[in-house]
């Protein structure tokens, strides 16, 4: 795949331009290939007006772009039913998911119900569920909150655990689809068996749309919400894709006003140009270099590796990291080890990643691989932390 790699990192503006940098932080945000930034200057350039306002020619043309890249959407998302589906776009995943919270999900909980909250996740992916929680309690609706179960081992969610604590009642389960620290594949098609078939499931897709193949077929869930930085289109930009099969038709409340029209074009060039590279091609090399550094790591006896153990050499039979490998030095502060490494060239990130209350509280450093990284970055990478054990 290396030709491959080598012709789809020369598209990318920024990364080739400080070939003396390492960007290693894509979970972050993605950077942006010349496509996107020239659908970007197209549209301002010679389009650019707002949608569903006016009748002239530019807005005629910004209005069908909407819709289409609502349409776009769900084709990435291999939508199995996009005659009753709905596509909302939103500012990010953060967005997309209070719109969720805020907009849909009073409709749904009766008191007495229940929902199942991730608490080791993002804080994206909590804190709308329990302001959901808390503005019910005022009306006198009052909603039992689950805190998801996981595996300490591997960070994974346990779905034996989540089977026996859910029952009738639980009517919301909140979700990720790969972890922002562990890297792992959080096996969401597990949740479905577990929870029975009325449950309705949410999805925070921020980091795997984009990164590898996600099915709306495959994954029985009923929103996936993700962010359009994070899959190489412009900041500000995002969606909420909504199965509409499960609870009360999804409509955003509100008056809804100017979208993010110039947001909306980088994230339909960003689909196409994801597509066309291949999200499964994506998926097999970011896994292999994080499958290599992991193998590196785990034979440094200074470095603690978080999340699965078991998957750590590159040979193992279980290797779920996505892309993302998140470690500590034993007696280097995270904070001051990510300095040393931006000395080094490596753009990397370091704190406690917005981690909910149940998650690490101790910070750490996270390396966050895409396209255009390279095996050789990642043997440089593992060259200067050896240097620091």
């Amino acid at each position: 795949m290396g030709e491959w790699q080598r012709a789809l990192r020369a598209e990318f503006p920024i990364i080739a331009g400080h070939p003396e940098l390492s960007y290693l932080d894509s979970a972050a945000t993605a950077q942006k290939p010349q496509a996107v930034l020239e659908a970007v200057q197209a549209y301002l350039t010679t389009t650019n007006a707002n949608a569903g306002r006016g009748t002239y020619p530019w807005a005629n043309k910004t209005t069908s772009l909407v819709e289409e890249t609502r349409d776009r959407v769900k084709r990435f998302l291999d939508d199995p039913d996009p005659e009753r589906s709905a596509v909302h776009f939103t500012s990010g995943t953060t967005d997309g998911l209070r719109t969720v919270a805020r907009d849909w999900l009073p409709q749904l909980l009766a008191d007495g119900d229940e929902m199942v909250v991730p608490v080791a996740d993002h804080q994206a992916n909590i804190a709308p569920w329990l302001e959901v929680q808390r503005q019910l309690a005022r009306q006198g609706v009052h909603i039992r909150v689950l805190p998801m179960p996981y595996q300490r081992s591997s960070g994974d969610y346990d779905h034996r655990a989540l089977e026996s604590v859910t029952g009738p009642r639980t009517r919301f389960i909140a979700a990720t689809h790969v972890h922002h620290v562990y890297g792992g594949d959080m096996n969401i098609h597990r949740i479905r068996r577990a929870v029975g078939p009325d449950a309705v499931v949410c999805l925070d897709a921020a980091q795997s749309v984009g990164h590898l193949p996600v099915s709306a077929a495959e994954l029985d869930v009923d929103f996936i919400v993700f962010s359009g930085h994070k899959a190489m289109a412009l900041p500000g930009s995002g969606a909420v894709w909504a199965r509409q099969a499960r609870g009360p038709v999804f409509t955003p409340g509100g008056w809804s006003g100017t979208p993010n029209t110039v947001g909306i074009a980088s994230l339909a060039a960003a689909l196409d140009w994801l597509a066309a590279a291949g999200t499964d091609r994506i998926e097999r090399w970011t896994v292999a270099l994080a499958a290599r550094l992991t193998d590196g790591l785990r034979r440094l006896d200074a470095y603690e590796i978080l999340g699965c153990q078991t998957s750590l050499a590159a040979d193992a039979a279980v290797q779920r990291r996505r892309g993302i490998v998140t470690f500590r030095h034993r007696a280097v502060d995270s904070g001051d080890l990510g300095f040393i490494l931006f000395s080094h060239g490596f753009m990397v990130r370091s704190d406690n990643h917005c981690q909910g209350s149940a998650g690490e509280r101790t910070g750490s450093v996270r390396v966050s691989l895409h396209v255009y990284n390279t095996v050789e970055e990642v043997d440089r990478l593992l060259s200067v932390l050896t240097s620091l054990g």
